[in-house]
């Protein structure tokens, strides 16, 4: 029997993964789901799965949710105490982190240090401290396995080779980009509401990372997971614009070859595979019918009309606490373009802000609560640039 636990389960890739655990069959189950405050969502899996254990992050969702737990089921401590617990279960098997933002990363250290297979949907802290993220999971020999379809891809791609040989054997990645709604729209984008930005042309995500394809940060913050996924210098990644999302990345070798992974743009492929990993098994996902497609456009991305994406390879190339300050400022930024508190293009602007103040300096050598500091600092500092853009615009 393999037990699965799925942290942040009524979202969107949360929801395809109950599909997948479903789809194996016999031989699996959900021992455990978490979710933020979606408690109608909760109660339905709760219901039809039976899982042993349940976490609700939110506090005032989980005072609610106390008096109706199902019989059989353990109601865990609220907010990260309880996804930390849940990730770190010593009957679970596999762990799938699919929660929004930095608030994933006690829990994914949790699982790492529980010696878990993880399925990593949660990029933030990968972008945080990635790299010693993967030392530590090294030290306590857990697996992280990406479950986004681009670091997918290329995790894929690279089957056969030694993670010591990654960077000897690979010339370039070709990670790839829908380009969302605006990569071909005309005129300023100042003017774009939250309503437009959640309106992707190929995805269905949840908002923080629909609005970040939308300014190409999401892109920017795969590269910096994947430099520290696979221990690859961030000047081996190559963005190139992909709107139909069928070519899902690739990887150029030494003696030029290029391999890539395709399929239909559907997440229940990538999120499976992660599950059963090293294995595969017949899944929910169409077959990709190449007969029915009439052409694959490639381009080259537009850095000055979307600055997030070289703010976040600036970042990169920093290193130190920059990727987890950058990220930080953008989740702020973008959490109150959301709430119509500021614009489309301020998004950029207040990350670039916090990321020209960052204390972090080249060959800074960072910790893992370096990385959870520099995250609190940058939130402040992009609080307060937002809240003086907003006065400046009054």
């Amino acid at each position: 029997m393999k037990n699965v636990v799925i942290l942040g389960s009524t979202g969107s890739i949360g929801l395809n993964a109950v599909k997948a655990v479903k789809n194996l069959g016999a031989g699996w189950r959900v021992l455990g789901l978490a979710a933020n405050s979606n408690l109608g969502a909760l109660s339905a899996q709760a219901r039809e799965l039976k899982p042993a254990y349940l976490s609700v992050f939110d506090y005032a969702a989980w005072k609610e949710y106390r008096a109706r737990v199902p019989r059989g089921t353990k109601l865990l401590a609220p907010g990260v105490e309880g996804m930390a617990e849940l990730a770190s279960l010593q009957e679970a098997d596999i762990v799938l982190s699919s929660v929004a933002g930095a608030v994933g990363f006690a829990p994914l250290l949790a699982a790492i240090r529980a010696s878990k297979h993880i399925a990593l949907a949660n990029k933030e802290p990968m972008v945080m401290a990635g790299e010693l993220l993967m030392k530590e999971a090294e030290r306590w020999e857990a697996r992280i396995i990406p479950v986004d379809s681009e670091p997918s891809a290329i995790f894929q791609c690279l089957a056969g080779i030694k993670p010591g040989r990654y960077d000897a054997e690979v010339s370039r990645v070709l990670l790839t980009a829908s380009g969302g709604p605006f990569y071909s729209r005309k005129g300023p984008l100042s003017g774009v509401t939250p309503a437009q930005a959640l309106r992707h042309p190929r995805w269905r995500m949840g908002p923080k990372i629909t609005v970040d394809s939308a300014t190409l940060m999401n892109k920017g913050l795969e590269a910096i997971e994947i430099k520290n996924l696979f221990s690859l210098p961030v000047s081996k990644i190559e963005v190139v614009i992909h709107p139909q999302s069928v070519v899902h990345s690739g990887v150029e070798f030494r003696d030029g070859s290029v391999l890539a992974q395709l399929s239909e743009p559907d997440m229940k492929l990538p999120i499976q595979y992660a599950l059963t990993w090293p294995d595969r098994a017949p899944s929910l996902a169409a077959p990709l019918d190449l007969f029915r497609l009439s052409r694959l456009d490639f381009a080259r991305p537009d850095f000055r009309r979307f600055p997030c994406l070289e703010l976040a390879f600036e970042a990169a190339r920093r290193g130190g606490s920059a990727p987890a300050a950058l990220n930080a400022a953008n989740e702020v930024a973008v959490e109150r373009f959301l709430a119509g508190r500021l614009r489309f293009t301020d998004i950029a602007a207040v990350a670039g802000k916090v990321l020209a103040a960052c204390r972090g300096v080249p060959g800074e050598r960072l910790t893992l609560a370096g990385a959870v500091e520099a995250d609190g600092w940058a939130r402040q500092k992009a609080a307060d640039a937002a809240d003086g853009m907003r006065r400046g615009k009054k």
